[in-house]
């Protein structure tokens, strides 16, 4: 068995490319994005950013690198980056984007997308 090697922080929040398994995943695109927002927000209020500014500031700091994660993840299923699409169908996309990333596992096998990530599922 090889040891778990993470990706780097870079590769991992800004590149598409490549694999994540769920426990990265839910660290990552669902737990950090949360703390960041909070933090974020709480901090751009202190120094007296309006509210709306400091929510689109917010969203587009935190778009792309969640973007990147779902994008591995749905690459860990074995299938296409574009699966991150089925987010925006109202209720139903959420919902099974919440149950292929994060409840189901990996590939366990090589596939188009590369080698499954060690220790990670």
């Amino acid at each position: 068995m090889r040891d778990f090697e993470p990706l780097p922080l870079k590769q991992l929040l800004f590149s598409p490319a490549g694999r994540i398994g769920r426990r990265t995943w839910w660290l990552w695109a669902a737990a950090m994005p949360l703390g960041l927002a909070l933090y974020l927000t709480v901090l751009l209020r202190v120094v007296g950013v309006p509210s709306q500014a400091t929510d689109v500031l917010v969203n587009l700091l935190l778009v792309w690198p969640t973007v990147c994660l779902c994008i591995k993840r749905w690459h860990d299923r074995d299938k296409s980056g574009w699966w991150v699409f089925v987010s925006l169908i109202p209720v139903i996309g959420w919902l099974w984007a919440l149950i292929e990333n994060g409840l189901l596992r990996g590939d366990g096998l090589a596939n188009r997308f590369g080698e499954p990530p060690v220790g990670d599922h």
